[in-house]
């Protein structure tokens, strides 16, 4: 039976990468992003795929449930579900400048939005007693950077589900796993952001960030050999931010 991997937040970096790794093994590629022309742009890169395109806005609820069901209606499962927004929507929020009423609208994208997507796909893959969810992150959740306070609480709070996740389901055949990324992707939307408008990120120390340039598909590389051996919950990619 083929298998299908559905990436929520497609782009032209990390996600066309992660499909055309998954493509390669056989898998049906499922892309899920907002912009219909962005998607169509990214299926057209993957001729030999065999791939379906579905548009949401990953931080409204019932658009990510709906195209979570168009996803099985079309494929009929999702074997391995990948997580990999950009994230430049989300405000960038020092830490001592964090307002604790604003904060649950911050965490949307980074936190709320991939626990509601594994609540969504884990219910069938564990009664198939098999799946795998893989979420991009960044090492701010691991190692915080002042400037980035409201966007590294998200992380590692999503790391932190990540481990309770595959801990609790241990012996279930069903796997999570994370990949804290410390770099800008090539070609991804971050790398082109810091690039053509450094005034925007003027407070960094982008040196001492060590914000180096990784190739998005060696990253794949990494989803992939996480999805396959299945024997770590972590895979650190670079040594940035």
């Amino acid at each position: 039976m083929l298998k299908t991997v559905a990436i929520f937040g497609a782009g032209p970096a990390l996600g066309l990468s992660v499909a055309r790794r998954f493509g390669r093994e056989g898998y049906r590629v499922a892309l899920v992003a907002r912009r219909q022309e962005s998607l169509d742009e990214l299926a057209a890169a993957l001729p030999d795929v065999e791939t379906a395109t579905f548009r949401a806005d990953l931080l409204d609820p019932a658009q990510l449930t709906a195209a979570v069901t168009e996803v099985k209606e079309r494929f009929g499962q999702v074997d391995v579900g990948v997580w990999s927004p950009g994230g430049l929507d989300m405000p960038r929020v020092d830490v001592l400048d964090i307002d604790p009423d604003e904060l649950p609208g911050q965490l949307g994208l980074l936190l709320l939005a991939p626990i509601r997507l594994a609540s969504l796909l884990l219910p069938e893959m564990r009664k198939r007693g098999d799946g795998a969810l893989l979420f991009a992150s960044g090492t701010s959740a691991i190692a915080p950077v002042p400037q980035l306070g409201n966007v590294g609480i998200a992380l590692a709070a999503l790391r932190n589900y990540v481990f309770g996740a595959n801990a609790a389901l241990a012996g279930e055949g069903v796997y999570v796993g994370i990949v804290p990324i410390g770099g800008l992707i090539r070609n991804s939307a971050a790398e082109a952001a810091v690039l053509n408008n450094p005034a925007a990120f003027e407070n960094f120390d982008l040196e001492a960030l060590k914000l180096t340039t990784i190739d998005p598909d060696a990253i794949a590389e990494v989803f992939w050999d996480l999805n396959l051996k299945r024997d770590r919950v972590e895979e650190i990619v670079g040594n940035g931010i």
